[in-house]
C-alpha cells in the first residue's frame, strides 16, 4: 500500500489487475478523456503498455470503500521531462501524475477531487515535491476544474502536445507549490 486517506487507498498495480484496466481502458465514456476512443485497450495491450513502463513510474490502483475504481500514476521528473514542461532551470524536486476513474458510477462525486488533493498531500509530505504537475487537454475542463479545485494553476500552454483520437491536442501545465 502506497497511502490510505479517509476512504481511499492507494496500491501499486498488480499482474491481477490487467482484466480491471482492460475493462476500464475499453470503456469508451472513460476513453473520451483518457487514452482516446479509437485505442482501447485488451489484457495484451495493457501488460504491453503498463507491465513495460520505466520502473520509476509508481503505477497504482485507487480503492475507494473497498471497492477498485480506478488508475493513478506519479513519478519524479527527470530533466527531459522539465525542459518539456519548462522547468529546465531548476533543481527543485517536481512530480507529475496522472489519473483516471474507470468506475463511471463513482463518477461526479467528489471522488476525483479527494484523489488529487490526497495524492499531492502524499507527494508533498511523504516525498519532498515542492511542486507537482498535470498536463491536462484544453477542452478537458472536468479535469481542469477539479485540478483548480484543489489548488493547480494553468502555468503555460503546451501546443499540440498529445495524440488523442488521431489529432494532437493542446495540453495545459498545471502547477500545484506546496507552501
Amino acid at each position: 500500500m502506497i497511502f490510505q486517506s479517509n476512504k481511499l487507498t492507494i496500491r501499486q498495480l498488480k499482474e491481477s489487475d490487467v482484466p480491471l484496466l482492460a475493462k476500464w481502458l475499453s470503456n469508451p465514456k472513460v476513453l473520451q478523456y483518457y487514452e482516446g476512443r479509437d485505442h482501447p485497450f485488451d489484457d495484451e495491450k495493457v501488460k504491453n503498455i503498463f507491465f513495460t513502463k520505466d520502473p520509476s513510474i509508481q503505477m497504482c490502483i485507487v480503492v475507494y470503500e473497498n471497492i477498485e475504481i480506478g488508475y493513478i500514476q506519479f513519478y519524479k521528473l527527470d530533466n527531459e521531462s522539465k525542459i518539456e514542461y519548462g522547468y529546465e532551470n531548476t533543481s527543485e524536486v517536481i512530480y507529475g501524475m496522472d489519473q483516471f476513474i474507470g468506475e463511471i458510477d463513482f463518477w461526479n462525486r467528489g471522488i476525483g477531487s479527494l484523489l488529487v488533493s490526497s495524492m499531492v498531500k502524499y507527494l508533498v509530505n511523504k516525498q519532498n515535491a515542492k511542486k507537482v504537475v498535470v498536463d491536462p487537454q484544453t477542452w478537458n475542463i472536468r479535469a481542469i476544474k477539479c485540478y483548480e479545485k484543489c489548488g493547480f494553476k494553468k502555468i503555460r500552454l503546451l501546443p499540440k502536445h498529445e495524440l488523442h483520437e488521431g489529432e494532437y491536442r493542446d495540453c495545459y501545465v498545471m502547477e500545484y507549490v506546496s507552501d
